[in-house]
C-alpha cells in the first residue's frame, strides 16, 4: 500500500543520469541580438583598398528596371475604367496585381535600406519572410475581391460615391 510518505520519498529522477539542472531550457538569443560595427564600418585600416561585394544582377540593374516596368505598366491600367470608362476583370486583376507587386517592391526596398543584413543578420531574413507571406496572403485576397465581389475598381468607385 502507498502512502504519501513513500511518494515524496521517492526520487524521481535516478542521480547520476539526469539532474534537475539538466531539465532547464534556455534559449540561445545570441543569433537575435545586432551585429556590432565598427566606425564608419572601417574594417581593417583606412589605407586597405576597398573590396566591392560580388555584383548581382537582381540587386542591381535588373531589379531597378523590374519596379519602374511595373510603375509605368499601372499607369494606362488605373486610367481605363475611370477615363475610357470600361470595366473589365482583366483590366481589375491586373492592376491590382500589379499595385501588390509594386507595393512589395518598395517595403523590399525599406527593409533593404532599414534592416540591413550585415547589421541586424536574424532580423533581416525574418522581414523579407514576413513581407512575401504577407504578399502571398494580399494575392489571396485580391483573388476573393475579385471572385466574389466586381473588384478593386468598384471598391474606389463605391468609396468616391459616399
Amino acid at each position: 500500500m502507498f502512502t504519501t510518505r513513500s511518494l515524496v520519498s521517492r526520487p524521481i529522477l535516478k542521480p547520476g543520469i539526469l539532474s534537475r539542472r539538466s531539465l532547464r531550457f534556455t534559449p540561445d538569443f545570441s543569433k537575435y541580438k545586432k551585429i556590432e560595427q565598427p566606425a564608419g564600418f572601417i574594417v581593417d585600416t583606412v589605407n586597405e583598398a576597398y573590396v566591392p561585394p560580388d555584383p548581382s544582377a537582381y540587386e542591381g540593374s535588373n531589379h531597378w528596371t523590374y519596379e519602374r516596368v511595373i510603375s509605368i505598366a499601372m499607369i494606362p491600367l488605373v486610367m481605363t475604367p475611370f477615363i475610357a470608362g470600361v470595366e473589365h476583370p482583366i483590366i481589375d486583376a491586373s492592376f491590382s496585381t500589379l499595385l501588390l507587386f509594386h507595393c512589395h517592391a518598395g517595403f523590399k526596398s525599406c527593409i533593404i535600406d532599414y534592416i540591413p543584413k550585415r547589421v541586424y543578420g536574424a532580423w533581416y531574413g525574418l522581414a523579407c519572410k514576413v513581407l512575401t507571406f504577407g504578399t502571398f496572403v494580399a494575392m489571396y485576397g485580391i483573388y476573393v475581391m475579385e471572385t466574389t465581389s466586381n473588384g478593386l475598381f468598384d471598391i474606389v468607385k463605391r468609396l468616391w460615391e459616399v
